[in-house]
C-alpha cells in the first residue's frame, strides 16, 4: 500500500537557488557586533555626551544672551558640540534596537539579496507544486504515537470553520494527525447530530434540555394559560419550575439570561420564603473587614459588594482602631416603630382619641392589649400626629434580637381592635400588609414609621436601634495607616460632611459613605438592603484631642434597623 501511494506521486523538481547558504552555521551577526566597545559601554559614553553637550551648549547660549551676543556667532568648540549632540541624539532613538546603526555601517552585498529573492521564487514554486502532485495529507508525517488507553475520553479541536471536532478513537486520531480528515477544498463538514448539554459550548449558547412535557408547560405559560406562579404547585419541583419559567421568559422577551445562573441553588429553601417566581441566582462577593476591637472584644466583619476598595478602605479603618485600642459603642435606644392611620367622620373625633392614647392612665392598658401578642414584644410609646381628620398613631416597641416588624404590626393590630370598642366609628385605613376596601390596594401603613424612606421623624426620634461610637486614633496611627494628618482630617470632616451636607439640605447625611458600609453587611448577613435608607443616617465628628497630637472620632446612628 505504500509502495503504491509513493508511484501514485509525481517526482518534484528541486530548484536549486542562485547561492548556496549554509543550513547549520547561522551567519546572521548580532546587532552590537558593529559596535567597537560593548554594549553597556557604548550605552554609558553616548548618554554621558549627550547630557554634557545639552549642558554646554544651554550654557554657552545664556551667556551669549546676557552679553547680547547673536546665538548664530557660534565658536570651534560650539560647533564640535552641536556635532556631538546630533550624533548621540542618533544613537539615542535607536537605543533600543541597535540595528540602525548597524545598517549605515554594515551594508550587504547586492548578490546576498539576490540569493534571497531567488530562495523565496523557489519556495514559491515548491509550494506550487507540492500543491498540484502531492495528495492531501500524504506529505505529513503519519508516524504520531499511539494515543492513551482511554481512547474513549472526547478532545475538541477547532478546524477551519472554527467547529468543534469530536475525536472518539485511536484511528480518528491518526487520521487527523495524518491530515486525511480534512477536506483541502475548504468545504463545511459534515453535519453531526446535536449535543444537547446544559453548559456553554463555542458558540456561547446555552442549550436547554427538555421533555415533552416541559415544551407543553413552556407553551402553556407563553400563552398565558398557566400562571407562571403555580408552577411550584403544579409540578411539585422548585428547580424544574424555574428552569421552566425561565425559559418562557426568554421566549417572551427574546432577551437571553444565559449570564445569569440557575444551576448549584437549593430552590427549595427559598418557597414561600424569600423570593417569589425565581429564574434564576445573582452571585456578589463578600469580603472581610477586621479584626473590629469594639468593646474588647474582636469582630470580623462580612461585606457583600461589587465596589471596589469598599472593604480594603474599611478594614484600613479598622486597623487604625484595633492599633489605637479599639472602639466604644452606646446603645441609647431599641424600639421598632408601625404607624397606621385611622380616619373619624370629624377632626374632634380625631383629636379624642389622640388625647386617650396620650393620657398615661390608659398606656398600661394598652400596653397589656399590645403585649398579647407576642413574648418578645413590649410595648414602649405612642405618639399621635393629627391631619384634619386623620390622625396617625405612631407605637413604638421592644422586640427583643430580631427586626420585629411583623411582631409589632400583630401588637398594633390587637390595639386597633381593642379601640374599636370606644371608638366604633373609627376607620381603620391603612396597616402595613392589610387591604383597605377605601382604596383597594395594599397600604405600607401610615408612613409615619417611617419605614424605608429618609424622614425626620426617624432622625429626631430615633427607629430600630439609635447608637453612638467612639474612638481616639493616636496621632502616629493617623499619620502611618491613614496616610494624613489630624490637622487635616478635622478640617475635611467640618467642610465636607458637616458644612457640604447642610448646604445640600441632607436629612441624615452628614457622614462620608455610611450606606456604603451598612448596606454591604445587610447584604452579607441576609438583612434587608432596603432598611439601609434610615439605617445608614449617621453624623461623624472629629476633634483634636491631647493638645492636637491625637483624634477624637465618633459617629452617631439614630435608626439602625
Amino acid at each position: 500500500m505504500e509502495a503504491s501511494r509513493r508511484s501514485a506521486v509525481k517526482p518534484v523538481i528541486v530548484l536549486k537557488p542562485s547561492k548556496r547558504v549554509p543550513l547549520v552555521e547561522d551567519t546572521t551577526g548580532k546587532a552590537s557586533d558593529a559596535l567597537p566597545l560593548p554594549l553597556y559601554l557604548t550605552n554609558a559614553v553616548f548618554f554621558t555626551l549627550f547630557f554634557s553637550v545639552v549642558y554646554f551648549l544651554l550654557s554657552r547660549w545664556r551667556e551669549k544672551i546676557r552679553a547680547s551676543i547673536p546665538l548664530h556667532a557660534v565658536t570651534f568648540p560650539e560647533t564640535v558640540a552641536v556635532f556631538a549632540l546630533v550624533a548621540s541624539l542618533i544613537y539615542l532613538l535607536g537605543f533600543f534596537g541597535i540595528d540602525f546603526v548597524q545598517s549605515l555601517i554594515i551594508r550587504p552585498s547586492g548578490d546576498v539579496w539576490s540569493g534571497e529573492d531567488d530562495e523565496e521564487g523557489n519556495e514559491v514554486l515548491l509550494r506550487e507544486e507540492d500543491a498540484r502532485t502531492v495528495p492531501c495529507g500524504q506529505a505529513l508525517d503519519c508516524s504520531v504515537p499511539s494515543l492513551p488507553h482511554m481512547v474513549r475520553n472526547v478532545t475538541a479541536q477547532r478546524l477551519f470553520d472554527e467547529k468543534p471536532v469530536r475525536v472518539t478513537t485511536e484511528e480518528d486520531a491518526r487520521k487527523v494527525s495524518c491530515g486525511q480528515a480534512v477536506d483541502c477544498s475548504l468545504r463545511s463538514l459534515p453535519p453531526r447530530p446535536p449535543i444537547v448539554t446544559s453548559q456553554k459550548l463555542f458558540h456561547e449558547k446555552t442549550v436547554i434540555v427538555t421533555t415533552e412535557e416541559d415544551e407543553e408547560i413552556i407553551k402553556s405559560v407563553v400563552a398565558g394559560t398557566l400562571p407562571s406562579y403555580s408552577l411550584e404547585s403544579k409540578l411539585g419541583d422548585c428547580k424544574r419550575a424555574a428552569a421552566i419559567r425561565r425559559e418562557a421568559l426568554q421566549r417572551l422577551t427574546g432577551r437571553s439570561l444565559s449570564g445569569l445562573p440557575l444551576d448549584g441553588f437549593d430552590y427549595e429553601s427559598i418557597l414561600g420564603q424569600c423570593c417569589e417566581m425565581p429564574v434564576g441566582y445573582v452571585q456578589i462577593p463578600v469580603g472581610i473587614a477586621g479584626p473590629l476591637l469594639l468593646n474588647g472584644r474582636e469582630y470580623s466583619v462580612p461585606m457583600a459588594t461589587t465596589e471596589g476598595c469598599l472593604v480594603a478602605s474599611t478594614n484600613r479603618g479598622c486597623k487604625a482602631i484595633h492599633l489605637s485600642g479599639g472602639a466604644t459603642s452606646i446603645l441609647l435606644k431599641d424600639g421598632m416603630t408601625r404607624a397606621p392611620v385611622v380616619r373619624f367622620s370629624t377632626a374632634k373625633r380625631a383629636a379624642e382619641l389622640k388625647f386617650y392614647l396620650e393620657d398615661p392612665e390608659n398606656f398600661d392598658t394598652l400596653a397589656v392589649v399590645f403585649n398579647r401578642s407576642s413574648r418578645f414584644g413590649r410595648l414602649q410609646s405612642i405618639k399621635c400626629a393629627i391631619a384634619g381628620k386623620n390622625l396617625y398613631l405612631r407605637f413604638t416597641c421592644s422586640t427583643g434580637d430580631a427586626m420585629g416588624m411583623n411582631m409589632v404590626s400583630k401588637g398594633v393590630q390587637n390595639v386597633l381592635d381593642f379601640l374599636q370598642t370606644d371608638f366604633p366609628d373609627m376607620d381603620v385605613i391603612g396597616i402595613s400588609g392589610w387591604i383597605t376596601e377605601i382604596y383597594g390596594f395594599v397600604l405600607d401603613e401610615g408612613n409615619f414609621c417611617s419605614d424605608k424612606k429618609p424622614a425626620a421623624v426617624n432622625w429626631i426620634e430615633g427607629r430600630g436601634k439609635s447608637v453612638v461610637c467612639e474612638a481616639i486614633i493616636e496621632g502616629d496611627v493617623v499619620r502611618k495607616v491613614l496616610k494624613t494628618s489630624v490637622e487635616s482630617l478635622v478640617e475635611l470632616n467640618m467642610l465636607k460632611n458637616l458644612t457640604g451636607s447642610a448646604m445640600a439640605g441632607a436629612l441624615g447625611g452628614f457622614n462620608a459613605h455610611a450606606s456604603n458600609i451598612v448596606t454591604a453587611i445587610y447584604i452579607a448577613t441576609g438583612q434587608d438592603p432596603a432598611q439601609n435608607v434610615e439605617s445608614s443616617h449617621c453624623i461623624t465628628m472629629m476633634e483634636a484631642v491631647n493638645d492636637g497630637k491625637d483624634l477624637h472620632i465618633s459617629v452617631t446612628m439614630p435608626s439602625v434597623e
